[in-house]
């Protein structure tokens, strides 16, 4: 019993305060196909810089992962507050569909909750109290004043490059990003500015993968947030490669007090499972919380 109220009570609402104010701006990529970029020359076969920028940025974009679905089951780790509570879970992702995060209880193998993402709404599920929230984005203040979308949070799960206010990345789009090539660095950092927003992307000078995103953001109004997200322990997914360990570590003064927040979702496996249902169902026996009610309690936590 006390094993169920500490998860429900701990790990459901730090989750909820993480996603909430992961800083991503709205209208964010919804895919992330791109067109081919040529490779130039100037004359005497010196290399155009530029063109040399928008070509690793073409394989950094380019290594989006084809599949439809990313499965596994996974361990999770919380720290938050001084505290380290570890976690069975799974991850289920179906592209510009849903994302959804599922939490065990250690031994017993039953759920305590359940975080789902689609593109319309925000589901919360605690099975300890019987209780959900639901409700789309623009019921959720924290959510809509920090930008938050599910296709924001869908390029960051799935390791990839994308701007703000595109559906697709394509030459017009690569030209604005920032590239400091150095070929005889190990990474290299793609960066851009949008508003109060900030990108860094940390891609590997050969292969092109993303080791590492941040996202800041800076607002007189809602405080200062940065968000660290890592990528480790790559798996082959079909010709391309997708990160089996993400440690997101989100920080915000938006809140009374300064609070830091890390997540590792550590895969066991990755695969693309396609036989499961894309939404969640709630039982009619599940009390739903109003959506005002329910975010006091988070930000009071």
């Amino acid at each position: 019993m006390k094993t169920k109220l500490l998860y429900s009570r701990l790990i459901l609402p730090a989750l909820l305060v993480l996603f909430a104010a992961c800083g991503a701006k709205k209208n964010l990529v919804k895919t992330t196909t791109s067109t081919t970029v040529a490779t130039k020359t100037t004359t005497g076969n010196a290399p155009n810089p530029e063109l040399q920028k928008l070509g690793f940025l073409q394989k950094v974009a380019d290594n989006a992962v084809y599949a439809n679905n990313i499965v596994g089951d996974m361990k999770f780790n919380l720290k938050v507050d001084g505290r380290d509570i570890t976690a069975p879970g799974s991850l289920h992702m179906r592209k510009n569909q849903v994302i959804r995060i599922q939490l065990f209880i250690p031994l017993l193998g039953s759920e305590v909750g359940r975080l789902e993402f689609t593109p319309d709404y925000v589901l919360v599920i605690d099975r300890f109290h019987k209780e959900y929230i639901k409700a789309d984005y623009n019921q959720l203040d924290f959510l809509k004043d920090n930008g938050l979308t599910f296709y924001s949070l869908q390029s960051l799960f799935w390791n990839q490059l994308f701007m703000p206010g595109t559906d697709r990345l394509n030459e017009t789009s690569l030209r604005k990003f920032e590239a400091n090539l150095q070929p005889t660095t190990a990474t290299t950092p793609i960066s851009l500015k949008q508003g109060n927003l900030n990108f860094v992307w940390n891609a590997d000078t050969k292969s092109g993968l993303i080791g590492q995103t941040t996202v800041g953001y800076h607002s007189a109004q809602h405080g200062n947030s940065t968000l660290t997200w890592l990528y480790e322990n790559f798996m082959n997914v079909g010709v391309k490669r997708f990160p089996a360990k993400q440690t997101f570590t989100f920080s915000t003064t938006a809140t009374r007090q300064k609070r830091t927040v890390q997540v590792t979702i550590d895969m066991d496996e990755v695969t693309t499972k396609d036989g499961w249902e894309t939404n969640s169902t709630v039982s009619s026996k599940y009390k739903k919380i109003e959506t005002k009610d329910i975010l006091a309690k988070i930000m009071s936590f």
